[in-house]
């Protein structure tokens, strides 16, 4: 997810996103979860649980901007509710 939202930044970017099109919705989003994903990088960690919680509390201290915070809380929800998709 972190690569794909890499590859699509300035498309991104590019949205007009309220109050005002400030181009860095993208550049927020990947500082926000380049965060989390530094924080569970290399831990041993056995439960998703455990693992989703980390990260999503990691998420949420590296947020930036709202869209940043909006997605932080995104993965905190999916945390708390222990949502696991089958694929």
């Amino acid at each position: 997810g972190c690569q794909s939202l890499i590859n699509d930044i300035d498309r991104i970017n590019a949205l007009n996103v309220f109050p005002v099109p400030d181009g860095d919705t993208g550049t927020n989003m990947k500082m926000t979860i380049d965060g989390g994903v530094k924080a569970i990088s290399g831990l041993d960690i056995a439960s998703i649980g455990e693992m989703s919680k980390k990260l999503s509390r990691a998420m949420t201290m590296s947020a930036r901007g709202n869209s940043g915070v909006i997605l932080s809380q995104f993965f905190k929800g999916i945390c708390r509710k222990r949502i696991i998709l089958p694929y």
